[in-house]
């Protein structure tokens, strides 16, 4: 798979341009703040309809402007396809495949894999746990593009059941006297008694679509330990072996929320693979989600959010017998963010066809050894763009074409 053709129109910094590419390495070569990043940004969000810098669609469409639109011509062996998309913040943007318009925006989903390693990657081993769900949950959406419309579904989901509890955790503290008891009688006499019902319909909606998640989730670390363990060991030979263990809200122990405290070790507290899941009493994840609701109902009506769930679970990062974060030095921490994307890229690739390699910004982050692994290991992908400040930061091991990129301009050099 390689991108042959994108062209944007008030995408980010540029009114309009047109970009051929071929097969094989082409970098995009400019001082910082010039729109480099800004081209491959367009890519992954074809790709994933989400961009790796920002979290909403506001900043990806150019001042001034109402509307950006993203076209990109993917050709994968024989066939060609055309993605068109039109950004529309604070509405459904909408989208076209091979000048067709479809229903949903997501259903162009799948029709470019890229995988991109960027300077942002360093949150995967040093930042909070939302980076490593978004991680696992954009590599399911890659390799299975059903997987976004399970994510959507859970995320609607969670939203409406929020904001119940939200209203439930209202009208509880306003029934509150010094001399009332706190319970769900009490919280029913304030007028609130159908919040409960309510809540059980939700529950079981956020069970079910949880379920498909975590379970999707769980068996994507399974594919991709041996592939982490690889890779990292490849650019850090001499370091511990990277390790992956699921952290759940499923755990029965200890209060649920954003993970256990740092310094734990991988394996400890909450951590689950399929294995376990499937033996663990004969109930279905769905079951188990759904118990683990009811159990800590009384502190979701307290707190007003909901505690227990995929949105709420971590990927743990190992090294050896210690956790990543904190314990990792910032070369390790690199790596291992380097590795994830690896083995990413080695699972897509493993599913039939390359993905696109994108190296946003990335050599000059790295010192020379894991410059030249790093460049030794993606050297062979069927299509690798690579941005830059200055030429000398592309490594021997990467030179092709190349566009240089300076005041909203990008001229072929190369």
């Amino acid at each position: 798979m390689h991108v042959a053709h994108l062209s944007l129109t008030d995408f980010r910094s540029y009114a309009s341009v047109e970009l051929g590419l071929e097969p094989g390495v082409t970098a995009f070569v400019g001082p910082n703040g010039q729109g480099k990043t800004n081209l491959v940004e367009a890519l992954g969000y074809v790709a994933t309809h989400s961009s790796h810098r920002v979290a909403g669609d506001a900043p990806l469409v150019r001042q001034g402007a109402t509307r950006a639109i993203v076209r990109c011509a993917v050709q994968r062996e024989d066939r060609r396809a055309l993605i068109e998309l039109e950004i529309n913040p604070g509405r459904a943007n909408r989208a076209r495949i091979n000048r067709s318009p479809v229903s949903r925006a997501r259903d162009a989903v799948g029709l470019l894999r890229t995988v991109l390693f960027a300077p942002e990657d360093l949150a995967l081993s040093k930042g909070d746990p939302a980076e490593r769900r978004r991680f696992l949950d954009d590599l399911l959406v890659a390799r299975a593009p059903r997987f976004a419309g399970v994510r959507a579904d859970y995320d609607r989901v969670l939203k409406q059941r929020g904001a119940l509890l939200r209203t439930a955790a209202q009208a509880r503290r306003g029934s509150r006297s010094p001399r009332r008891h706190e319970s769900d009688t009490g919280f029913a006499a304030a007028g609130a008694g159908d919040v409960l019902s309510t809540l059980e319909v939700w529950d079981a909606h956020l069970a079910r679509h949880g379920a498909e998640l975590l379970r999707g989730r769980l068996e994507l670390i399974e594919a991709l330990r041996p592939l982490v363990a690889g890779s990292y060991a490849a650019l850090a030979p001499s370091s511990a072996p990277a390790t992956l263990a699921y952290r759940s809200t499923l755990s029965t122990g200890g209060d649920p929320g954003e993970g256990g405290p740092e310094g734990e070790a991988p394996g400890e507290r909450g951590s689950f693979d399929t294995q376990t899941l499937s033996t663990d009493l004969g109930k279905t994840l769905e079951e188990r989600l759904r118990e683990r609701l009811l159990e800590v109902r009384p502190s979701e009506l307290e707190r007003g959010v909901t505690l227990v769930g995929p949105h709420r679970d971590d990927l743990i990062l190992g090294l050896g017998e210690l956790p990543a974060r904190g314990y990792a030095s910032h070369g390790e921490s690199w790596s291992f963010a380097l590795a994830l994307r690896l083995a990413a890229y080695d699972l897509l690739r493993a599913d039939g066809g390359d993905p696109v390699l994108i190296l946003d910004d990335v050599f000059a982050e790295l010192d020379s050894q894991r410059r030249r692994r790093l460049a030794e290991m993606v050297a062979p992908a069927e299509q690798v763009l690579i941005t830059a400040a200055v030429a000398d930061d592309v490594p021997d091991e990467l030179v092709g074409g190349r566009f240089d990129v300076a005041e909203g301009s990008v001229t072929r050099v190369r």
